[in-house]
């Protein structure tokens, strides 16, 4: 059974979402439903959804929104897709072997390697 995962368009959501979001890791994917490496990542987060119900949240961000810019210039984002974690409204930072450690960007490759990420926030 896949989720159908919640897609935000707004800054009040996303603040909402962030904020209300206690004692699980929230995942956010910032992105364009219409690009091809954000549908792919989509398909990993709603097949992983079920599998992280009872430690995580999963939502996208539709980056065309103009309501939400606001989170584009505030963390960086300039690659989509890009994918932001944060604990009881704490923005998580990691260390992916990349310079930026505020973000994941680009797809997870298998359902697993996401559970594994998140997993290590918990």
């Amino acid at each position: 059974m896949n989720y159908v995962i919640e897609t935000l368009t707004k800054k009040k959501e996303v603040d909402t979402l962030i904020r209300d979001t206690l004692d699980k890791v929230l995942v956010l994917r910032f992105g364009r439903s219409s690009d091809s490496i954000c549908l792919q990542l989509d398909d990993i987060l709603a097949k992983s959804a079920q599998d992280v119900s009872k430690f995580a949240s999963i939502a996208l961000v539709d980056i065309d929104s103009e309501d939400v810019q606001v989170y584009l210039k505030y963390f960086d984002i300039t690659l989509i897709p890009s994918t932001i974690f944060f604990f009881n409204a704490h923005h998580m930072k990691m260390d992916s072997g990349t310079a930026d450690h505020t973000k994941w960007i680009g797809a997870f490759y298998k359902k697993q390697d996401f559970i594994d990420v998140v997993e290590a926030f918990c």
